[in-house]
């Protein structure tokens, strides 16, 4: 199945490109998503890291936030990293941006600290045998999470990857390792649906 899956990436601003490295490495087709009609056939979406500000905006401006939406409310397998979790969030602590609101969660933008503050360390993750090495730049943490989100891992008392149904996001940058296993969850997601 890998082999004619096809993962729609959100190429508007952002690290889109690594996101595409990792699902070709998985086998998997990636798609870049700049308009609606990209949409179109894919059986996993993507939203990248970058800036989650200028990625709704963008999204709005060009028509994507009610289509991807949709999407995700009838069950895309879909994964949020860092920026594209704030944008998958139904709430954040700062100003109001445009959100999909598509997960029960509150997020706190950039609350690990400013880009020179960013790290990497190893993160334990339910569901994978060893730990994961998490790149943070500028990312934030979950504040809040609603009774249905499941915490997958915790770092310094806040989850940093969570799942809800069929929809993944972590704090941290997956794709900006050679370690596949979150692109990986998501298209075990796609199996499962």
């Amino acid at each position: 199945m890998a082999g004619t899956t096809r993962v729609g990436v959100l190429a508007l601003q952002g690290d889109f490109r690594e996101h595409a490295a990792m699902v070709s490495a998985l086998g998997a087709e990636p798609v870049e998503i700049r308009l609606p009609a990209d949409l179109e056939g894919i059986d996993a979406l993507i939203i990248p890291g970058g800036e989650s500000t200028t990625i709704g905006k963008m999204a709005k401006r060009y028509g994507l936030v009610e289509p991807m939406r949709d999407l995700i409310n009838s069950g895309l397998p879909t994964l949020g990293t860092c920026a594209g979790m704030i944008v998958l969030s139904s709430a954040t602590t700062g100003a109001d941006q445009h959100l999909l609101g598509v997960l029960d969660v509150v997020v706190e933008r950039n609350a690990f600290g400013r880009q020179v503050e960013s790290f990497e360390e190893l993160v334990s993750v339910d569901g994978l045998d060893e730990p994961i090495r998490a790149v943070y730049i500028r990312a934030p943490w979950i504040e809040k999470v609603g009774a249905a989100v499941e915490v997958l891992a915790e770092t310094q008392g806040h989850p940093v990857v969570i799942r809800q149904k069929n929809v993944l996001a972590t704090s941290f940058h997956p794709e900006l390792t050679t370690d596949t296993r979150i692109h990986r969850m998501l298209l075990d997601l796609v199996e499962e649906a």
